[in-house]
């Protein structure tokens, strides 16, 4: 009987290096969303996370001495592109950020009030500028604002 010296082939790939694969495709997303949401959470301002909301409720409704006062999210809504114009869309996105955080209630509106935000920026800024501040703020609800209107 002859042995042939050659080595065989493997049919299959082994484990490790289907492991490997995984966790070259698993690694870096995880690595991203984790550094993602660290960055949404820093209080980007330097301000107290309660000024937003105290600027927010201080501001009088227009209807208010007719007895028809504004919604939480327009006053919101307001004071933030007041301060994108006046800061940048960084400040109003950390501040709306900070918003939803401290009353859940206005987490159903926190989409609407990123993208008004987006146009708002493409407007101030110009669309590669202004996509320049998008963050993950609502579900990315600020670049789709400058994608709609850029």
């Amino acid at each position: 009987m002859k042995h042939s010296t050659t080595p065989r082939a493997r049919r299959g790939r082994g484990p490790a290096l289907r492991v490997g694969r995984t966790l070259a495709l698993v690694l870096p997303v995880v690595l991203v969303l984790s550094g993602t949401l660290a960055v949404a959470r820093v209080n980007w301002s330097g301000n107290p996370s309660s000024s937003v909301l105290a600027a927010s409720e201080a501001i009088p409704a227009k209807g208010a001495a007719h007895g028809s006062a504004r919604a939480p999210q327009d006053v919101l809504r307001d004071r933030l592109l007041l301060e994108l114009q006046q800061e940048n869309p960084g400040v109003a996105l950390t501040h709306l950020q900070q918003a939803v955080n401290g009353r859940p209630a206005l987490a159903k509106h926190c989409t609407s009030i990123a993208r008004a935000l987006g146009r708002a920026a493409v407007r101030v800024y110009g669309a590669s500028r202004a996509q320049s501040y998008a963050r993950p703020v609502c579900d990315t609800s600020f670049a789709s604002g400058v994608a709609q209107h850029g």
